[in-house]
């Protein structure tokens, strides 16, 4: 009776175990990680707000730049609100900070999630902040060199003697930040699912197999994440997803454990 306390108070610390899936980790041990995680980020991102702000004129030049080429003759930009363009450059600054920050801040998410993924993977740790940051840059250059420009023209396009595109400062900014984030999270695709494959998660086989409801899927979600509602910005965000699609599979074949389909393990 006497040991009874004692594994009471060490089933205690053990409270809320994910039973036998993860035994390392606990609801409590997360939470601590978690906590630990969003304190260094946030001064990660301080000290990259603080190393890019002096870079913050010519990033906001090259943000706007899309926008202005396709302004027809005579047209500018515009700002409506005493704060809105203070509001801007404090905007980018925090944009510069995450994105200067982001290789460790997925470092330290990927050790918070260790005791999640198999043993095998967690040596992963490097490559996933690289990769991860390296997908956000990809969707942040398709978005600026590609997207959005294509949409600045093609709204630009409807000027007219009795219409003059004015775009406001803040509507465009907003615009491609929620661009800018939306293909960003579109090109960890592959990422995530290298390290699913490595996993033995999901197969090639099966990507391919399931490549029909994933286009239609992706058109979905294009109609969900797209800021605008028309059909032209969908598309724009459904394409690269569907090649991001087709690449995963590539990466999934490649880099995947081999495993047998439901219906090869049950034919015998």
């Amino acid at each position: 009776m006497a040991l009874l306390p004692f594994s009471q108070s060490k089933e205690s610390r053990r409270f809320a175990s994910y039973d036998g899936l993860f035994p390392d980790a606990s609801v409590l041990d997360l939470l601590d990680r978690f906590r630990k995680l969003l304190l260094r980020s946030a001064i990660a991102i301080a000290v990259g707000i603080v190393l890019g702000f002096s870079f913050t004129n010519r990033v906001v030049n090259i943000v706007l730049e899309p926008t202005v080429r396709a302004l027809p003759a005579g047209s500018t930009l515009i700002y409506t609100q005493p704060g809105e363009a203070f509001t801007l450059y404090i905007q980018v600054a925090l944009l510069m900070g995450i994105a200067l920050a982001m290789p460790y801040i997925m470092y330290q998410l990927w050790r918070v999630l260790g005791p999640l993924v198999p043993a095998s993977a967690r040596r992963f740790a490097v490559p996933f902040a690289f990769f991860t940051s390296l997908g956000f840059v990809a969707g942040a250059a398709f978005t600026h060199f590609i997207a959005f420009p294509y949409m600045m023209v093609f709204f630009a396009g409807f000027d007219t003697p009795d219409l003059t595109f004015l775009p406001q400062l803040n509507e465009v900014f907003d615009l491609y930040m929620k661009m800018v984030l939306g293909m960003g999270a579109i090109f960890q695709m592959p990422t995530v699912v290298f390290f699913l494959a490595k996993a033995g998660l999901v197969t090639a086989r099966f990507l391919w197999r399931s490549f029909r409801y994933a286009f239609l899927l992706i058109f979905v979600a294009a109609a969900v994440i797209t800021p605008t509602g028309d059909m032209v910005t969908q598309t724009i965000f459904a394409a690269p997803m569907i090649g991001l699609y087709l690449l995963s599979i590539l990466v999934a074949r490649m880099f995947g454990r081999a495993r047998p389909e439901p219906d090869d393990a049950g034919a015998d």
